[in-house]
């Protein structure tokens, strides 16, 4: 990529919330571009210049030998592209563990690319319902609902991967092997006291400092003292998008407008793929209106060859006439057999879009945006427009004519309001 090199990487852990980084970034006036794989220089050259480069990955499930190798390829690639910032996204409730997703894992094998001697942790994404106070964790449960401690969260608390049975995220993250956190707590935040603060910190050569999250505002005076920060050379951060916030200067004075979400008639009709389990995603699924629904049994998918052709001639009829969403029941099996179904996810989507006319492709749940949209012939994702904090609306990357221009939204589990799966089809 000729010219100046981007400052700002990121690597997201899950295709969801790479693309909330898409859009903060974006938003704030940053030539920003994800990429599903670290790309090839013929990609990057089309991409043309770039103040901020993404990568969206698939270590939130991955075990940390595979993701030691995974990050320890991506360090080495904007190690070389020269940015002076990379953000490891991790999701906004922080759910990792020692055996899957482990934050540990991703500093170990990231660091060594990024030596500056602060390692920040930002523990909190307001706009999001996601707060960090005196090192604790506190997340809402959907969009405007009740805070709950990350321990007692009535989803994450009992997520069937990685439960959050911790809310200090310092032992959260003593679990994952990163044994020396330091905390820099909300009342530091702006004036001279957050620079003393830090240094003190800094004294005691932690692995890494955990920032507090109370308000918008926090986010700037973070901002502020990491950038002079960077000066001892490239820096690694970990967190939500809130890391994206604090290094473009957030808070803004309001969140943007939610368009109406013009999409092409021409192409087709909508199809919404649901992999989530949330609660908050069932509810969003039971006020769909104008959609054909058709349930998805995921012992069939995963063991059955003629159930996915079945699956994927229905969808085929059905999107021909209206919009369809493809809703995964439940799973009867272990919390193992998750990611086993997700990949079968992705196969019938790869299936359906070899042949459908779609003008927007709507999917929900992290795990399954991710496999599902590795199963498509897409290098890369764009911003176009907001559609609901944390789930922007992105354009499609691909050599593939059918593919490229794509309307795509994921949206995590947590992700939007209860008219989410109306509002995502509006035409006009």
């Amino acid at each position: 990529m000729a010219g100046e090199a981007p400052r700002y990487g990121w690597y997201g852990d899950d295709f969801t919330g790479a693309t909330d980084t898409l859009a903060t970034l974006a938003e704030a006036g940053q030539r920003a571009l994800l990429f599903l794989r670290i790309p090839t220089q013929a990609q990057l050259t089309s991409a043309g210049p770039l103040d901020a480069v993404g990568i969206a990955g698939a270590t939130r499930a991955m075990a940390p030998d595979a993701m030691a190798q995974e990050l320890d390829q991506a360090g080495r690639f904007f190690a070389a592209l020269g940015v002076s910032l990379l953000h490891y996204k991790c999701c906004s409730t922080f759910d990792s563990a020692p055996e899957v997703g482990s934050l540990g894992a991703a500093a170990r094998a990231l660091r060594p690319h990024f030596p500056n001697p602060l390692l920040p942790i930002i523990g909190g994404q307001p706009n999001l319902g996601r707060y960090c106070l005196f090192g604790t964790l506190f997340a809402a449960a959907g969009a405007g609902g009740a805070v709950h401690r990350i321990d007692r969260h009535p989803t994450m608390s009992v997520h069937p991967v990685t439960p959050m049975g911790e809310a200090d995220l310092r032992r959260h993250l003593q679990a994952q092997r990163m044994e020396r956190v330091a905390l820099i707590d909300y009342r530091s935040h702006g004036g001279s006291g957050s620079g003393e603060a830090l240094g003190a910190a800094l004294a005691g050569e932690p692995e890494a400092v955990l920032f507090d999250v109370s308000c918008p505002s926090d986010l700037a005076a973070i901002g502020a003292l990491l950038r002079e920060q960077m000066s001892a050379g490239p820096m690694l951060a970990i967190g939500a998008s809130s890391v994206a916030q604090a290094f473009a200067g957030f808070p803004r004075a309001a969140q943007p407008a939610m368009p109406k979400l013009a999409r092409s008639a021409s192409r087709g009709n909508l199809l919404a793929l649901v992999g989530s389990l949330s609660p908050v995603t069932r509810a969003q699924v039971e006020l769909a209106e104008g959609y054909d629904g058709i349930a998805i049994n995921p012992a069939r998918l995963t063991g059955e060859p003629a159930y996915l052709e079945a699956l994927r001639a229905e969808t085929l009829a059905c999107l021909a006439k209206r919009n369809v969403m493809l809703i995964t029941d439940k799973p009867t099996g272990a919390p193992a057999e998750t990611g086993k179904v997700a990949a079968a996810t992705g196969a019938l989507l790869r299936a359906i879009m070899t042949e459908a006319e779609v003008a927007r492709l709507v999917v929900a749940g992290g795990d399954t945006s991710t496999l599902a949209i590795r199963s498509l012939d897409l290098w890369g994702l764009s911003y176009r427009s907001p559609c609901t904090p944390g789930a922007p609306l992105c354009r499609a990357h691909s050599d593939d004519p059918r593919l490229d221009g794509l309307d795509i939204v994921l949206k995590g589990g947590q992700m939007g309001t209860p008219d989410f799966f109306n509002r995502v089809a509006e035409t006009g």
